[in-house]
């Protein structure tokens, strides 16, 4: 590796004179370079046969000379902390990225929930009712949700996590997910997220057994004891 950064040479230290307070570095060209003690910058002599990254540069009469001396492992540990600090960067990054996209795609989810009820309602499927009582439903699961955090932040009464999957089953689902999404609440548990997803599909069966024109009259009909 001729180079570890812009304008970098690396070599080692050949030559050292303690009482004279100057070296000579050897090039990985094999080129000799004279250095003085103050262009070391560790806080220690250097030592013979260590391995240095530096620059190259003049003295007042025009000869050259080797520049801010560092230890090799000095600097391939301070790169190493670079590039892992621009890797969790890049991670948060692209962490907040899909955060941001999931938060667009369930909120488009929500929509065009809502949008597919208000087409049923105008195509005579569904009653004005019950569009009202999914919105009401809605609000008040994401109220709710937004309540329970502010009690999880404050050490306050929580809510109960049933409730919360009551309200979601009957039909605040929508207000839920968006509330677990935009208010990052009840997001991580696996246990809960299992059983918000049963709460969706007990809802959305009840919708599509609404939307079918079924009842219960054929229960008048069974023989009973």
């Amino acid at each position: 590796m001729a180079k570890l950064m812009a304008n970098k040479q690396q070599g080692y230290i050949k030559k050292w004179q303690e009482d004279k307070g100057f070296g000579f570095i050897e090039t990985e060209a094999g080129e000799s370079v004279f250095f003085h003690v103050s262009a070391f910058k560790a806080q220690r002599c250097p030592e013979i046969g260590e391995q240095v990254v530096f620059t190259v540069g003049q003295d007042n009469q025009g000869r050259l000379q080797a520049k801010d001396v560092q230890e090799l492992s000095f600097v391939q540990q301070k790169m190493a902390q670079k590039n892992s600090q621009i890797r969790q960067r890049n991670h948060k990054r692209s962490a907040q990225a899909e955060f941001e996209a999931e938060q667009k795609k369930r909120l488009f989810l929500g929509i065009g929930f809502y949008g597919v009820l208000i087409l049923f309602v105008f195509m005579n499927k569904l009653s004005w009712l019950v569009l009202a009582w999914y919105a009401i439903l809605g609000i008040i699961t994401y109220g709710m949700y937004a309540k329970d955090k502010a009690a999880a932040q404050s050490g306050d009464w929580r809510t109960p996590e049933s409730t919360l999957h009551i309200l979601s089953a009957l039909g605040g689902w929508v207000g839920a997910m968006v509330a677990q999404t935009y208010l990052r609440h009840k997001s991580q548990k696996p246990e809960f997220r299992i059983a918000y997803y049963l709460t969706v599909i007990i809802n959305l069966a009840g919708l599509l057994f609404i939307l079918a024109g079924k009842d219960f009259a054929f229960l008048a009909n069974l023989p009973f004891g």
